[in-house]
């Protein structure tokens, strides 16, 4: 088989003369970054009781976290942007949890994993040593419920953080200082949504199969 060079650089290289009429891609630096963000999100290596086993799990080949982007686990806040608080809170433990968040860099989401993390769980009653939530230390963004919340679950709080921080905003506002507000999702598996006739009454079978 014999095989010929190219006569010019343009037969060698014909893509340089397509002029990007295929495979082009119009977007924005905003939805740019947001993109960036979303698919390289680093957890941190964290974790407090059970609900570390389940967060294990997600991140093992079973369920892969890494398909969301989400599964360079990092062994020091300053390079993690995802704290997922999985497991009890205790007071003693609460400052250090709220150091840890603070050593996050900007912008940084937290996941509340399990009932104990959300509200205290079991000890909500009797547990003096019990934090009875996680957000009166630190700001949470999404709470995953159960006890323990199997690796489903955290993968769906996962993808709703994926939501808020395609939701972000970073232009600035023209009638004012400061930035434009960001964009909240708004969730589509909460069970119930209101009327559409504005009465206030809850619709519960929304999600049905029909047909």
């Amino acid at each position: 088989m014999t095989v010929t060079a190219p006569a010019s650089p343009a037969a060698a290289a014909p893509w340089i003369e397509g002029r990007f009429e295929e495979n082009l891609v119009l977007t924005t630096v905003e939805q740019a970054i947001n993109w960036a963000r979303q698919s390289s999100i680093w957890p941190m290596t964290f974790g407090l009781a059970c609900c570390a086993i389940e967060m294990m799990a997600a991140g093992a080949s079973r369920y892969d976290l890494d398909r969301f982007g989400a599964g360079a686990f990092r062994a020091t806040p300053r390079q993690a942007d995802l704290m997922i608080v999985a497991g009890t809170v205790t007071y003693k433990m609460a400052s250090r949890v709220r150091r840890l968040y603070n050593l996050m860099p900007d912008p940084k989401y937290v996941i509340a994993m399990g009932a104990c993390t959300t509200g205290g769980g079991p000890y909500f009653k009797w547990g003096y040593h019990v934090v009875k939530g996680v957000d009166l230390v630190v700001p949470v963004d999404v709470y995953v419920p159960g006890c323990p919340p199997r690796p489903e679950s955290l993968l769906e709080g996962l993808m709703r953080i994926q939501d808020k921080i395609l939701g972000q905003r970073i232009a600035k506002r023209k009638d004012g200082p400061g930035k434009v507000d960001d964009e909240l999702p708004v969730p589509h598996h909460s069970g119930y949504v209101t009327s559409p006739v504005g009465d206030g009454d809850l619709v519960f079978d929304h999600q049905k199969l029909t047909g």
